[in-house]
């Protein structure tokens, strides 16, 4: 095995196979219902398999199939329960591991980047891969100068992959699409292909991420890993220890999702508000809950992984909490012109405004209160109720427009509530949003 599986024929033929292999199962599945097998543990086998396959295609492929995987499954959450059993734990592998490539291409790698004497560099220098993602592994290492660092390496052919994966998981996105009620998959895939130069462009990644470690150099609860150095398709960080939040997830205290799901929460509002920028891969392999021996209400958040953002020099646009002030305190016809202003309702559509306002109170129900217990029964119910053609929001939601400015922005906060559900987190959302959103803070009504 050599390094990223390059061939885009061969790439092309195993993503086709989940959509053949789905079918068969249901095919054979219906032979056993017939058989005399109960339709429960026939469709109980079907997932698991289903859910098996699409973990190992999406993550031995990495490239384009991995980081679809990995923006899939923050939002598992919004599955019917019985569905999401199976899925859950295929997609929340996708978020921290990958199977790694062979140490002889990292070393090829690091000698092309760094130079014949690139060892020199470390004191020491460990083979075998702590974590692997979508485009790049990361590599425990010992600097030069005595630090812990994380050497992150770009496969080879990564570029490559990443616009054949997109491009033949775009051509059967209509498939893939029941696997989340309410999300409409063609869009995050043409999302993600127009991020693909900035993803592998590890200058800009260290850029974001030293603006965001002198930011939050000295802060109580966000901390971001200083950049040691970076060339070409190497980028050597700080070594941050801490519990990955996929953990917290799978087996953490209340107590502990309650302070990631607070953390998360300031991160999504403060970070562009102090840095500029939005930091747009917001999947819970990105993310380390700092624990130490004090209260809980000391422990920090770690945030890694900056490939990409969203630059927002002015922070997160006022109209957005302009827009949610208005609709908290019932101005049903302010947020329709709000909306009409921004590009979200196209100039030929005319909408009601308070239906309108019906479809987004459902929504913003985490800004209403102090704190909000973030669940997926309510991610669940909110999706049911988006994708449901009986239902007038599902009619409303397909006359919506989402301009290209606030694609990230949309796609980041949605996935920041999918985490915030998979945690079961009680955060104070509306707290963090009065701090940090710009044009919310003016009057906006609590009950």
């Amino acid at each position: 095995m050599s390094d990223l599986p390059r061939k885009a024929v061969t790439r092309t033929a195993r993503l086709a196979a989940l959509p053949l292999g789905i079918a068969g199962r249901a095919t054979l599945g219906l032979g056993k219902r017939i058989g005399g097998r109960s339709a429960e543990v026939v469709t109980a086998e079907l997932q698991q398999a289903t859910a098996d396959q699409l973990f190992k295609v999406l993550g031995e492929l990495k490239g384009g199939a991995m980081k679809f995987g990995q923006a899939l499954s923050v939002f598992e959450a919004a599955l019917p329960e019985e569905v999401a059993g199976p899925y859950r734990a295929a997609l929340t592998k996708l978020q921290d591991a990958a199977p790694p490539m062979p140490a002889a291409t990292v070393h090829a790698v690091l000698e092309q980047r760094l130079g014949k004497t690139w060892r020199r560099k470390f004191r020491s220098f460990e083979d075998r891969p702590a974590a692997a993602a979508s485009i790049g592994q990361v590599h425990r290492a010992v600097w030069r100068d005595g630090r812990a660092v994380a050497v992150k390496v770009q496969y080879p052919g990564a570029g490559d992959a990443l616009l054949s994966d997109l491009g033949q998981l775009s051509r059967v996105a209509w498939l893939l699409g029941p696997l989340i009620p309410g999300l409409d998959i063609k869009p995050l895939i043409t999302e993600l292909r127009e991020r693909v130069a900035e993803e592998l462009d590890y200058g800009l990644e260290a850029e974001a991420q030293r603006r965001h470690a002198e930011e939050f150099a000295d802060d109580p609860d966000i901390r971001v890993p200083g950049v040691v150095a970076q060339a070409d398709q190497v980028l050597v960080t700080e070594w941050m220890d801490g519990v990955p939040l996929a953990q917290v997830i799978a087996r953490g205290s209340q107590a502990e999702r309650d302070r990631a799901g607070q953390l998360l929460a300031r991160f999504l509002f403060a970070g562009p508000s102090r840095t500029g920028l939005l930091h747009a891969d917001p999947h819970p392999g990105n993310f380390r809950l700092i624990k130490d021996d004090g209260p809980v209400e000391g422990w920090r958040l770690g945030v890694m992984d900056f490939g990409t953002v969203d630059r927002l020099p002015g922070g997160l646009p006022a109209p957005i909490g302009d827009s949610l002030r208005m609709a908290l305190a019932g101005d049903a016809a302010g947020v329709l012109e709000r909306l009409r202003e921004e590009g979200f309702v196209k100039p030929s559509i005319q909408l009601d405004a308070d239906a309108v306002l019906d479809y987004l109170l459902p929504i913003i129900e985490p800004a209403t209160v102090e704190t909000f217990h973030f669940t997926r029964a309510w991610m669940r119910s909110q999706a049911a109720r988006i994708a449901d053609p009986r239902s007038p929001a599902y009619n409303l939601g397909k006359q919506l427009n989402l301009p290209p400015a606030y694609l990230l922005i949309h796609r980041v906060t949605l996935s920041t509530i999918g985490v915030l559900c998979q945690l079961g987190a009680n955060a104070p959302f509306r707290a963090e949003m009065l701090e940090w959103l710009p044009g919310f803070a003016e009057e906006a009504p609590a009950r």
